[in-house]
């Protein structure tokens, strides 16, 4: 017979999570294995889930050195290894967890990471943000709009409609910046001062006389090359202001990609 779901028999596993996911891991379980008791015969997601790791950070699964889907049951007895994302491996011969990567990468960070959307929007990066999104609402602007999930919260990557989402380790804007760039290879694509930092829109040339009135006097008398927003219409120069973003736009390209 097969074992009941709905057993209160206590089973163990011997677990080990490998590289960053030991970041969700109390001190005690980092970067060794050790045993986790449960009831009954939950998925191998499920019980990765229950001890704090999102399944949005895990890409490959082995059960006694096999390859396993999320769905896979546990019996009890069993060694687990759990690997996160293989951004620079070759694991074709292995059951990949993770869809198939977004062709086009854009963002949405939920509320408490405003400073983080506004630098991505200035490297030119696609990121909606909005002060007052909840939950619901962030999970499903990211499936309707196939958007990756930037936040400090573990339990909105734990929604089981969420394929692609990271969670921050940094709490500093600019930290945060470099980890995202880095966890994700973002390097190549910087495109700085091309998106509206302020409402995410994109920027064209604007001819001169078209925003004469729309600046202050002494920045139209003194700028010739401005930039407006398709959506919002706000207008940009090169103002005083370009030296702090420079150096913003510059930290983010010496970055260096994570090694494999």
């Amino acid at each position: 017979m097969p074992p009941d779901p709905h057993s209160r028999v206590s089973h163990v596993i011997e677990i080990r999570f490998y590289a960053e996911l030991n970041d969700f891991l109390s001190p005690q379980r980092q970067q060794r294995a050790f045993n986790y008791a449960f009831h009954g015969t939950p998925s191998v997601k499920d019980t990765i889930e229950a001890i704090g790791v999102p399944h949005t950070e895990v890409d490959v699964i082995l059960v006694d050195g096999c390859s396993v889907g999320f769905e896979h049951l546990l019996q009890g007895g069993e060694r687990v290894a759990v690997y996160p994302v293989f951004e620079r491996y070759d694991v074709s011969p292995l059951t990949r967890l993770r869809p198939a990567p977004l062709r086009i990468t854009r963002f949405v960070a939920d509320v408490h990471l405003g400073l983080l959307a506004r630098h991505l929007r200035l490297l030119g990066f696609d990121t909606a943000w909005e002060r007052d999104l909840d939950d619901e609402a962030i999970v499903k602007i990211a499936c309707d709009e196939q958007r990756i999930i930037l936040t400090r919260d573990k339990g909105i990557l734990k929604n089981g409609r969420v394929t692609h989402g990271y969670w921050l380790r940094n709490t500093d804007p600019i930290r945060q910046l470099e980890e995202v760039i880095r966890a994700i290879d973002l390097g190549r694509n910087i495109e700085p001062y091309t998106r509206c930092m302020e409402c995410n829109g994109v920027l064209r040339q604007a001819d001169r006389s078209a925003v004469a009135h729309s600046v202050p006097l002494q920045v139209f008398l003194v700028y010739r090359d401005f930039r407006q927003c398709r959506r919002c219409h706000r207008v940009y120069w090169r103002g005083s202001h370009l030296k702090r973003l420079d150096k913003i736009v510059e930290r983010a390209r010496n970055v260096a990609p994570r090694q494999p």
